[in-house]
């Protein structure tokens, strides 16, 4: 397997304080818009479809797909050219948002579209973690 990836603090704003204490927590959420319903993603206060500020957090399953991905082989960034390769992907959640994140856990050869993920949680070790996914050997044929 490769070299475990770095786990940088990501900037929280007051709109994503929540989400990245939350991540600190084990917990991966998702705003909701309260009008039309749909789950948002990237967190904000308002919704991008309906355009309501009436939202609200709801914790997500933290069970997805892989939708596309790519193998990095190279990198200038420090920390993450030492964990060469790694893999870099959109995982679409069981509640529908797609989210970019890193694929874990696995050999970067193994890793397909449609592969069925869980999240994980790296620490930063400043009151928040890093949503990863790595693969999920409990996931039925019906994404369950």
């Amino acid at each position: 397997m490769s070299t475990t990836l770095p786990t940088p603090v990501p900037v929280s704003l007051p709109e994503t304080e929540e989400f990245w204490a939350a991540t600190a927590e084990g917990k991966l959420l998702l705003r909701r818009c309260d009008d039309c319903g749909i789950p948002i993603w990237y967190p904000r206060p308002f919704c991008p479809v309906c355009g309501s500020f009436r939202t609200s957090w709801s914790e997500a399953s933290g069970r997805g797909t892989v939708y596309t991905f790519t193998v990095v082989h190279r990198s200038g960034i420090p920390g993450y050219r030492e964990a060469l390769p790694y893999v870099v992907a959109y995982v679409e959640l069981a509640e529908g948002p797609r989210v970019m994140t890193n694929i874990v856990d696995c050999e970067p050869d193994d890793v397909v579209v449609g592969m069925p993920v869980r999240v994980v949680f790296h620490d930063t070790g400043q009151g928040s973690a890093l949503y990863r996914f790595q693969p999920d050997p409990t996931a039925t044929d019906d994404g369950s």
